[in-house]
């Protein structure tokens, strides 16, 4: 039996999933997380065979709530089922230390697949999600200035070209206005933009909106 948590701060989610996996013999979901640090607390308190995890929850989240979960385990497997679908993302969470990567427009059948396979030790990324990771890997072509950027000014940014204030993503990630302003200043000279205008034109230009 494979023991599971889910960690995804939308509860239809979450709900959908533990429908899916109650219609497997195999799967028990043990637990459940909405935000990085009830995944960390209930990981230290309730070890499991393998974490299914979102890449974007508030607070610590993505390759920072990664990296946190394998110095606290170096031992806990790891699935991402992400809305994200960016080679440069799947690359960041196996870079981390997750041992599979799935968007969540995968068939059922696919994501239980995968469960299995990493539970049991492999690794397992979607096919095409893989062929975008080989053709877009830094070796074949020069890599996009915003690929330097931190897990989460990636994530502050794409919430800045969407339309949201700082007091929004503020609220959203469960940080202070200070750090995403912080955050804000330091994507804008790594990506030497000027203004909100430039930065939303250059989110459109890569499409990261």
């Amino acid at each position: 039996m494979i023991r599971l948590m889910i960690a995804d701060d939308h509860a239809i989610v979450r709900e959908g999933l533990k429908q899916l996996f109650a219609l497997v013999a195999d799967i028990s979901v043990v637990g459940a997380a909405v935000n990085g640090g009830e995944v960390l607390e209930a990981l230290h308190h309730n070890p499991v065979d393998l974490l299914l995890l979102d890449m974007t929850m508030p607070g610590i989240s993505g390759v920072d709530l990664i990296t946190r979960v394998k110095a606290q385990n170096p031992a806990q497997k790891i699935l991402v089922l992400s809305m994200h679908n960016e080679a440069q993302i799947a690359r960041r969470a196996l870079a981390a230390g997750a041992a599979g990567y799935l968007t969540k427009d995968s068939d059922p059948e696919v994501l239980l697949a995968a469960i299995r396979k990493v539970a049991g030790g492999g690794r397992y990324i979607d096919a095409s999600l893989a062929e975008a990771m080989v053709f877009d890997s830094p070796e074949i072509r020069q890599q996009a200035p915003h690929e330097q950027l931190s897990e989460r000014e990636l994530q502050i940014l794409k919430l800045l070209v969407r339309g949201d204030s700082v007091n929004e993503i503020a609220d959203a990630l469960i940080i202070s206005n200070k750090t995403v302003s912080t955050h804000k200043s330091r994507l804008m000279q790594k990506l030497n933009l000027g203004n909100n205008a430039e930065l939303v034109r250059y989110g459109v230009e890569h499409a990261l909106i």
